[in-house]
This record gives C-alpha cells, structure tokens and sequence, in this order.
C-alpha cells in the first residue's frame, strides 16, 4: 500500500505531467530515503521515439526518477517545505537492463549527506527485483519561495 499518491507526492515536489515520473511512494523516512513506483506504461510519451520498433525508458528518464524520489526523501522536511531540489551532479550512473513498457519500476533513493544546502543520494532502480540503474546523485536545495 503506497505512503503518498500523486496528489501528495505533489505537495512536495513541483513536477507535473508529463514530466512526474513517479506514480506513488511505497516507503518514505523523511531526509532519510525514499521508494517509489512508476508503472511503465506504453502509452508514454517517450516511447513514440525511443525506439518505435523496440520500446525502452530512457536512461536519463529514469535517472530523473530516481532524482524525484530523493526530492520527495529531502524535501518532504518541514523545513524545506515549498522548496525545489536540482541536479548539482551525476555520477557513477550505470545501466544494467531494458525498462521496457509494462514494466513496474522500483526507484530507491538514499540520502547519504547533506551540508548546507548541497546533498547526495544513492539511487537504484529495479524492474522484477532486479538491478537495473545505479547512480550517485548531488542535489542543491533552492532558496524558499518568495
């Protein structure tokens, strides 16, 4: 039974469609980490190009789905309520396996640091229990809104 749906999952981060890339959060310890699920669907928009005859995610697609899945782990704190988090870095990303549509992604994010306003998580996704993406992801916390 998911944590958040995407009414909330919202709430705390700004992406909407078409670019949310994750449907629910199965598991949520705030600042801490995060698991999501994006049911892989395909009827998304990727797909029409990325490949027409051999449908795959996007590499980078799921990397910013692991990337949303820690925002929602660190942004989901009081105090940074309202704010964005953005790429500050990518590093050590590796691709194991297809993500192909019908798949259910399993997206998991620690938060391993934070200094200030910098941060870093260590994300993996799944599809069957199975690695599929790995990557090491800097994130700079925004400014409160105005």
């Amino acid at each position: 039974m998911a944590v958040l749906g995407a009414k909330e999952i919202m709430e705390i981060i700004p992406h909407r469609q078409p670019f949310m890339l994750i449907d629910t959060i199965e598991e949520l310890e705030p600042g801490v980490r995060a698991v999501a699920k994006k049911c892989v669907s395909y009827n998304e928009p990727f797909f029409a190009g990325h490949f027409p005859e051999e449908p795959v995610m996007p590499g980078v697609l799921i990397i910013e789905a692991l990337a949303q899945t820690g925002a929602v782990a660190i942004l989901s704190q009081p105090e940074y309520k309202g704010r964005t988090a953005y790429f500050a870095a990518i590093n050590s990303a590796k691709f194991k396996g297809k993500v192909k549509p019908g798949d259910v992604l399993s997206l998991e994010t620690k938060i391993v640091k934070v200094k200030g306003p910098i941060g870093l998580g260590e994300a993996k996704a799944y599809v069957d229990g199975k690695l599929v993406t790995s990557a090491e992801l800097t994130f700079a916390i925004g400014k409160e809104p105005a």
